[in-house]
């Protein structure tokens, strides 16, 4: 039952993340609309500049997903803020160091952090080529 209970759990918390990064990379392809509209002829240094921002946006989106991992294993009583954290960055990114661990009847989530930070690691590839594609194109 308490398997059960860690990924229902999980697929709460994934969805929530999944969506903050939709929303994150929405709010970016409208400004970056708004942006090839105005312009007409990238620069290097332009094109750099637009990359940078862009990733420096998803970073931070990715950034919260990170906190909102470690709000939810602060919220089950798994561990301190700094521990909770940690653990979620470390796990989100697929490092894995293995010196922080959730406990066993939690250790499922282990797995989903990991997989949640594979997808939106990958979606967000995805919008960084697509932007360097299209100014690229119009360079």
């Amino acid at each position: 039952m308490f398997i059960f209970n860690q990924l229902l759990l999980g697929s709460i918390v994934i969805p929530i993340t999944v969506l903050v990064q939709i929303i994150f990379i929405q709010i970016a392809i409208k400004q970056l609309r708004k942006f090839e509209k105005a312009e007409q002829k990238l620069n290097t240094i332009k094109v750099s500049g637009l990359l940078s921002l862009s990733a420096l946006w998803l970073l931070a989106a990715l950034s919260i997903a990170i906190w909102i991992w470690a709000g939810f294993f602060l919220l089950i009583g798994c561990s301190t803020l700094e521990q909770s954290l940690y653990f979620s960055m470390v796990a989100f990114t697929t490092l894995g160091f293995g010196d922080l661990t959730l406990p066993q009847e939690w250790r499922l989530l282990s797995g989903m952090i990991a997989a949640n930070g594979l997808v939106l690691f990958g979606l967000n590839t995805a919008f960084l080529i697509e932007v360097l594609h299209r100014t690229l194109v119009k360079k």
